[in-house]
């Protein structure tokens, strides 16, 4: 057969974008740099640098479900042309939820840890593993982060 088949860029090619800073690159000397397919569009990164471009180093992939449940900002849920839409950083990163109740299900469960980490900020000898509502939130994330 012919045909043309799908390359994967070079690594100095793939590029990311980021709210403030639009196009970013992963630096040359990075771990990731030779890395040239993600299963998640997502990274999280430690460090921005502009040399002859803006680059991110000690930079890692993250799916979608632990940057929903940990990532900063708040967690709103709109009904967009028939679709559930899941946002974080007032609208800049956008899911689509299967459903109305995996929305639901989601951003309740991103409720309950946030208020989990602010009762153990409270009480810092509190311990997760051994309170029931602890141990219930920590094993469902545990389960969804997991098996997704």
């Amino acid at each position: 057969s012919t045909g043309a088949v799908k390359m994967q860029p070079k690594a100095e090619e793939l590029k990311f974008v980021t709210k403030n800073d639009g196009y970013v690159h992963i630096h040359p000397s990075s771990v990731n740099y030779q890395t040239r397919h993600f299963e998640s569009p997502y990274l999280v990164y430690h460090e921005k640098i502009k040399t002859s471009r803006v680059f991110v180093r000690d930079c890692s992939m993250v799916s979608v479900y632990p940057l929903v449940l940990l990532g900063g900002g708040q967690v709103h849920m709109q009904l967009q042309k028939g679709e559930f839409v899941i946002s974080l950083d007032d609208g800049w990163i956008r899911f689509v939820a299967a459903s109305h109740q995996v929305a639901e299900l989601v951003k309740e469960l991103r409720c309950e840890l946030d208020q989990l980490l602010q009762d153990k900020i409270k009480n810092p000898s509190m311990d997760l593993c051994m309170c029931p509502r602890g141990s219930q939130i920590i094993s469902t994330i545990v389960k969804l982060v997991t098996t997704q």
